[in-house]
This record gives structure tokens, sequence and C-alpha cells, in this order.
């Protein structure tokens, strides 16, 4: 007997690899030479005051710098300073920043060690279910098909590291790509996943990946 549900999944698993395939080809096309790091520590007192002086930000609602694609932050400093992505509190920042600093900040910030985290147990079961297998049934993608079994990301997709990050972060994230108060994902994949999530799935992959290790 046929599953509806998988065959939704399949559907929606082959449009994102295409997708991705896409963004890879354009990061390979678009490659740039990397910042430098000492450089933009000498220019990460802003940041630090918000994210930690080596990218470990103490308030769980800001993310985590540390160890993330040099190039995923790049693209976020750029879409805020472009009205692409949105944040009263980030947009202003964002506009006070050079661009020849954006690509030193990243290297920076993504050269530093970012600090582990652990989820709540309550919630590893169904969060690890998600981001492994992803739920057939409402065609919601496993999260590490981008992500990674470790949660390390895709630099050469420019998809994010994942490992670690603040758990109240990933949930606001997940959320506001569900809602569209975020709409700076390559092709809309992330609001295509975080519209099939359920509150509850959107809080239990946030604890799952926050207490992974890179």
């Amino acid at each position: 007997m046929n599953n509806p549900g998988k065959n939704i999944a399949g559907s929606n698993m082959n449009k994102w690899l295409v997708t991705a395939s896409i963004a890879l080809a354009v990061a390979a096309g678009g490659a740039q030479a990397a910042g430098d790091a000492a450089a933009g520590q000498t220019k990460s007192a802003t940041c630090a005051a918000c994210h930690g002086p080596d990218g470990n930000s103490l308030n769980p609602q800001w993310p985590k710098l540390a160890g993330q694609h040099a190039k995923y932050i790049e693209r976020q400093i750029a879409d805020f300073k472009s009205g692409a992505r949105k944040d009263p509190v980030m947009t202003a920042q964002a506009a006070l920043i050079q661009e020849q600093d954006i690509p030193n900040l990243a290297a920076y910030f993504s050269s530093q060690k970012r600090n582990a985290g652990t989820a709540a147990a309550d919630k590893v079961a169904l969060g690890e279910k998600i981001y492994r297998a992803g739920n057939a049934a409402t065609g919601v993608s496993a999260c590490m098909a981008c992500h990674g079994p470790s949660g390390s990301g895709n630099p050469q997709a420019n998809f994010p590291s994942l490992a670690g990050q603040h758990a109240p972060y990933v949930e606001k994230a997940l959320k506001d790509f569900r809602s569209g108060g975020r709409t700076n994902d390559t092709g809309k994949m992330m609001q295509g996943v975080a519209n099939r999530m359920s509150d509850e799935e959107i809080a239990a992959v946030a604890q799952y990946v926050q207490g992974l290790s890179r």
C-alpha cells in the first residue's frame, strides 16, 4: 500500500536537494578570499557585547557565533544590512559595520571554539527522531539531510552549524521561519520545513541540537 505521507516527504526532500545543489554551485562559483581573523578581533567589541568576546553568548536568546561558518555569518550580516533579514537590534548594529570588516569579523568568530550545550532529557528522543528521520506523516524532512549527522552544517551550501547552539534561539528561528517573520533562507527551504513542524517538534529539535557536539 502506498504511504501518502512518505510520498509527500520524498517529494519535498527531492525539491530541497535540488535547491541545495543549486546553492552549492552558486557558492562554488562565488568563492571569495577568506577574511583576516586577527583584524576581525580588533573590530569585534560591539559584537562581543551580546555574542561574547569569543562568540559564546551568555544569553540563550542570542546565537553563539563561535565556530559558525564564516560565509554564513557574512551572509547574515549582509541580510541585516539590506533588510532581507529583520531584527530591530541587529539591523541597527549591522548598519554600523563597514563592508570591509564583514569578512574579517566572520573569520574571527568562525575561528573560535563553540561551547558545548546540554539537551533537556525529556525532549531528546523526539528531537533525535525528527532531526535524523523527519516525520513522513506530515512531510517534515530530516534536519540532518542539510545540517549533517553531527549538526556541523555544510559551509559549501551555506547551511549553518547547529551543534551546541542555544535551544531558545533555534526554537525562535524555526518559529520565525514558520510564521514568515524570517524569509532569508535559500529557496524557502527552512520555511517549507518549519511550516510542517508542530510546536512540540520544534522545541524537541532545538533541545536536541543544543546537546550535539561537532
